[in-house]
Protein backbone atom coordinates (compact mmCIF):
# COMPACT_ATOMS: atom_id res chain seq x y z
CA UNK A 1 0.00 0.00 0.00
CA UNK A 2 1.35 3.43 -0.93
CA UNK A 3 1.22 6.56 1.13
CA UNK A 4 -2.45 7.61 1.52
CA UNK A 5 -3.43 10.89 -0.03
CA UNK A 6 -4.44 13.49 2.55
CA UNK A 7 -7.38 15.77 1.87
CA UNK A 8 -7.54 19.43 2.74
CA UNK A 9 -8.98 20.29 6.18
CA UNK A 10 -12.35 21.39 4.82
CA UNK A 11 -12.89 18.02 3.14
CA UNK A 12 -14.04 16.15 6.24
CA UNK A 13 -14.61 12.78 4.64
CA UNK A 14 -12.94 9.44 5.07
CA UNK A 15 -10.43 8.77 2.35
CA UNK A 16 -11.38 5.70 0.34
CA UNK A 17 -9.11 2.71 0.14
CA UNK A 18 -9.25 -0.97 -0.78
CA UNK A 19 -10.36 -2.97 2.24
CA UNK A 20 -9.50 -6.55 3.07
CA UNK A 21 -12.26 -8.73 4.44
CA UNK A 22 -10.77 -8.45 7.93
CA UNK A 23 -10.47 -4.66 7.73
CA UNK A 24 -14.07 -4.36 6.57
CA UNK A 25 -15.21 -6.53 9.45
CA UNK A 26 -13.20 -4.37 11.83
CA UNK A 27 -14.85 -1.18 10.58
CA UNK A 28 -18.33 -2.66 10.73
CA UNK A 29 -18.19 -4.69 13.93
CA UNK A 30 -15.31 -3.45 16.08
CA UNK A 31 -14.89 0.25 15.34
CA UNK A 32 -18.23 1.12 17.06
CA UNK A 33 -16.75 -0.25 20.29
CA UNK A 34 -13.80 2.16 20.10
CA UNK A 35 -15.09 5.19 18.18
CA UNK A 36 -15.73 8.56 19.79
CA UNK A 37 -18.02 11.32 18.48
CA UNK A 38 -16.10 13.60 16.14
CA UNK A 39 -18.35 16.66 16.17
CA UNK A 40 -18.73 17.32 19.89
CA UNK A 41 -16.50 18.02 22.90
CA UNK A 42 -14.98 14.88 24.33
CA UNK A 43 -15.66 13.97 27.95
CA UNK A 44 -12.49 11.98 28.48
CA UNK A 45 -13.33 10.91 32.03
CA UNK A 46 -16.64 9.45 30.89
CA UNK A 47 -15.25 8.01 27.65
CA UNK A 48 -12.45 6.12 29.40
CA UNK A 49 -14.29 5.71 32.71
CA UNK A 50 -11.34 7.24 34.55
CA UNK A 51 -9.08 10.26 34.74
CA UNK A 52 -5.59 9.79 33.32
CA UNK A 53 -3.02 11.57 31.16
CA UNK A 54 -4.32 11.99 27.61
CA UNK A 55 -2.16 11.15 24.60
CA UNK A 56 -3.14 11.61 20.96
CA UNK A 57 -1.59 10.01 17.90
CA UNK A 58 -2.44 11.87 14.70
CA UNK A 59 -2.43 9.76 11.54
CA UNK A 60 -1.76 6.40 13.16
CA UNK A 61 -1.72 4.42 9.90
CA UNK A 62 -2.33 0.76 10.72
CA UNK A 63 -1.90 1.44 14.44
CA UNK A 64 1.41 -0.28 15.19
CA UNK A 65 2.84 2.60 17.21
CA UNK A 66 -0.51 3.36 18.84
CA UNK A 67 -0.90 -0.23 20.04
CA UNK A 68 2.63 -0.22 21.41
CA UNK A 69 2.01 3.07 23.22
CA UNK A 70 -1.15 1.64 24.78
CA UNK A 71 0.49 -1.59 25.90
CA UNK A 72 3.49 0.13 27.41
CA UNK A 73 1.44 2.86 29.11
CA UNK A 74 -1.77 1.30 30.44
CA UNK A 75 -2.11 4.22 32.86
CA UNK A 76 -2.66 6.65 29.94
CA UNK A 77 -5.84 7.35 27.99
CA UNK A 78 -5.02 7.37 24.27
CA UNK A 79 -6.82 8.72 21.22
CA UNK A 80 -5.94 7.68 17.69
CA UNK A 81 -6.99 10.03 14.89
CA UNK A 82 -7.02 8.72 11.32
CA UNK A 83 -9.00 9.08 8.09
CA UNK A 84 -7.83 6.05 6.11
CA UNK A 85 -10.37 3.19 6.43
CA UNK A 86 -7.98 0.26 5.83
CA UNK A 87 -5.69 1.58 8.56
CA UNK A 88 -8.55 2.11 10.97
CA UNK A 89 -9.89 -1.38 10.29
CA UNK A 90 -6.47 -2.95 10.86
CA UNK A 91 -5.92 -0.96 14.05
CA UNK A 92 -9.23 -1.80 15.71
CA UNK A 93 -8.78 -5.47 14.86
CA UNK A 94 -5.44 -5.41 16.65
CA UNK A 95 -6.88 -3.53 19.64
CA UNK A 96 -9.64 -6.11 19.99
CA UNK A 97 -7.27 -9.05 19.54
CA UNK A 98 -5.09 -7.76 22.39
CA UNK A 99 -8.11 -6.65 24.49
CA UNK A 100 -6.65 -3.16 24.82
CA UNK A 101 -9.04 -0.93 26.73
CA UNK A 102 -7.22 2.41 27.03
CA UNK A 103 -7.55 3.48 23.37
CA UNK A 104 -10.35 5.24 21.53
CA UNK A 105 -10.50 6.02 17.81
CA UNK A 106 -11.57 9.22 16.06
CA UNK A 107 -12.17 8.54 12.34
CA UNK A 108 -11.82 12.21 11.45
CA UNK A 109 -9.64 14.99 10.14
CA UNK A 110 -7.16 15.90 12.86
CA UNK A 111 -7.54 19.67 12.58
CA UNK A 112 -11.31 19.70 13.00
CA UNK A 113 -11.42 16.95 15.62
CA UNK A 114 -8.76 18.42 17.89
CA UNK A 115 -10.29 21.89 17.68
CA UNK A 116 -13.75 20.59 18.57
CA UNK A 117 -13.22 17.61 20.83
CA UNK A 118 -10.34 18.57 23.11
CA UNK A 119 -10.45 21.20 25.82
CA UNK A 120 -7.59 23.66 26.02
CA UNK A 121 -4.73 22.24 28.06
CA UNK A 122 -6.23 18.74 28.07
CA UNK A 123 -3.59 16.71 26.21
CA UNK A 124 -0.25 15.69 27.62
CA UNK A 125 1.27 14.45 24.38
CA UNK A 126 0.71 14.51 20.63
CA UNK A 127 2.50 12.09 18.32
CA UNK A 128 2.76 12.66 14.57
CA UNK A 129 4.77 9.96 12.83
CA UNK A 130 5.55 10.20 9.13
CA UNK A 131 2.80 12.55 7.96
CA UNK A 132 2.25 12.90 4.22
CA UNK A 133 5.22 15.05 3.13
CA UNK A 134 3.57 16.65 0.10
CA UNK A 135 7.07 16.93 -1.37
CA UNK A 136 6.29 19.26 -4.27
CA UNK A 137 6.78 22.90 -3.35
CA UNK A 138 3.41 23.95 -4.74
CA UNK A 139 1.72 21.42 -2.44
CA UNK A 140 3.42 22.53 0.79
CA UNK A 141 0.27 24.34 1.95
CA UNK A 142 -1.41 20.93 2.20
CA UNK A 143 1.01 19.62 4.82
CA UNK A 144 -0.41 18.92 8.24
CA UNK A 145 2.23 21.01 10.00
CA UNK A 146 1.17 24.61 9.44
CA UNK A 147 1.35 27.75 11.58
CA UNK A 148 -2.33 27.50 12.52
CA UNK A 149 -2.16 23.80 13.35
CA UNK A 150 0.88 24.21 15.59
CA UNK A 151 -0.91 27.03 17.41
CA UNK A 152 -3.86 24.66 17.89
CA UNK A 153 -1.61 21.98 19.38
CA UNK A 154 -0.13 24.57 21.73
CA UNK A 155 -3.61 25.47 23.01
CA UNK A 156 -4.62 21.86 23.57
CA UNK A 157 -1.42 20.80 25.39
CA UNK A 158 -0.96 21.13 29.11
CA UNK A 159 2.08 23.03 30.34
CA UNK A 160 5.09 20.79 29.89
CA UNK A 161 3.24 18.63 27.35
CA UNK A 162 5.11 17.50 24.27
CA UNK A 163 4.78 16.95 20.55
CA UNK A 164 6.78 14.09 19.02
CA UNK A 165 7.28 14.29 15.27
CA UNK A 166 9.07 11.89 12.96
CA UNK A 167 9.63 12.18 9.22
CA UNK A 168 11.90 10.66 6.61
CA UNK A 169 11.79 13.75 4.38
CA UNK A 170 14.56 16.30 4.89
CA UNK A 171 12.45 19.15 3.54
CA UNK A 172 9.59 18.33 5.91
CA UNK A 173 11.96 18.26 8.87
CA UNK A 174 13.26 21.68 7.89
CA UNK A 175 9.70 22.93 7.39
CA UNK A 176 8.50 21.74 10.80
CA UNK A 177 11.60 23.14 12.51
CA UNK A 178 10.82 26.57 11.12
CA UNK A 179 7.12 26.45 12.02
CA UNK A 180 7.55 25.13 15.56
CA UNK A 181 10.48 27.49 16.03
CA UNK A 182 8.22 30.40 15.12
CA UNK A 183 5.76 29.60 17.93
CA UNK A 184 6.90 30.96 21.29
CA UNK A 185 4.78 28.37 23.10
CA UNK A 186 7.25 25.63 22.12
CA UNK A 187 10.89 24.92 22.70
CA UNK A 188 12.80 22.19 20.94
CA UNK A 189 14.60 19.52 22.93
CA UNK A 190 17.01 16.90 21.70
CA UNK A 191 15.16 13.73 20.83
CA UNK A 192 17.78 11.78 22.75
CA UNK A 193 16.83 13.71 25.89
CA UNK A 194 13.22 12.54 25.53
CA UNK A 195 13.99 9.08 24.19
CA UNK A 196 11.33 6.41 24.04
CA UNK A 197 10.93 3.13 22.19
CA UNK A 198 8.49 2.86 19.32
CA UNK A 199 7.78 0.38 16.59
CA UNK A 200 9.12 1.10 13.13
CA UNK A 201 6.11 2.19 11.11
CA UNK A 202 5.21 1.05 7.62
CA UNK A 203 6.10 4.42 6.10
CA UNK A 204 9.36 4.50 8.06
CA UNK A 205 10.35 1.12 6.65
CA UNK A 206 9.62 2.45 3.18
CA UNK A 207 11.77 5.51 3.84
CA UNK A 208 14.63 3.37 5.12
CA UNK A 209 14.48 1.16 2.03
CA UNK A 210 14.80 4.32 -0.06
CA UNK A 211 17.82 5.41 1.96
CA UNK A 212 16.07 8.34 3.66
CA UNK A 213 17.32 9.78 6.92
CA UNK A 214 14.87 9.54 9.81
CA UNK A 215 14.34 12.83 11.63
CA UNK A 216 13.00 12.72 15.20
CA UNK A 217 11.85 16.02 16.70
CA UNK A 218 10.47 16.78 20.16
CA UNK A 219 8.84 20.05 21.18
CA UNK A 220 7.85 20.96 24.74
CA UNK A 221 4.94 23.24 25.59
CA UNK A 222 6.33 26.04 27.73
Amino acid sequence: MGRPVRRRPEERVLIRGRLTTAQKRGLESILPLYAVPIDAPLDAAATFARRAPLGVEIGFGTGDALVQWAMENPDWNLLGVEVYPPGIGAAVNRLAELTISNVRIAPARAEAFIATALADGEAREFRIFFPDPWPKKRHAKRRLIQVEFVALLARKLESGGIVRLATDWDAYAEWSTVIFGGNAAFRSVEAADAAFARNVTRFERRGLRLGHRIHEQVYVRV
